[in-house]
């Protein structure tokens, strides 16, 4: 059975998509941290991270990268942190969140409850800034 982030990638469920390449997908969380909190996943479907291969591994931390770079032109922040921890969707993903603190980065928090609009906006906005770079 396919992941939610399998049929996210595949089109069968909506998301907010911020960038794609040919071999990874990001989309903002619907159930942010913060504004601008963005999943990185390769579309391959691999459970854990780390069992990636070498190659799709390279090209999500790259891609990620520059996503990351986007979020933080788009939403201001101190800087974007990073987390990979996997225990809710069985899909490699890694979190990028937009940091002024370091609480910030705390999940075990109550998650934002954004409007369909502010997240289209927000999805539009880091879009527009990774078409930049």
């Amino acid at each position: 059975m396919a992941s939610v982030f399998s049929k996210i990638v595949k089109g069968e469920i909506p998301s907010y998509k911020v960038a794609e390449t040919e071999s990874c997908y990001a989309f903002l969380d619907i159930n942010p941290l913060k504004e601008g909190h963005t999943l990185v996943i390769p579309k391959k479907e691999v459970d854990y991270l780390f069992d990636l291969d070498e190659q799709t591994y390279v090209e999500l931390q790259l891609f990620a990268r520059k996503v990351a770079k986007a979020v933080r032109a788009a939403v201001p922040c101190k800087r974007v942190g990073v987390a990979v921890l996997g225990m809710e969707v069985p899909h490699a993903h890694i979190h990028l969140v937009p940091l002024d603190s370091e609480g910030d980065m705390d999940f075990r928090k109550t998650k934002l409850s954004l409007s369909s609009e502010r997240f289209e906006a927000m999805a539009a906005s880091i879009a527009a800034e990774y078409a930049k770079l």
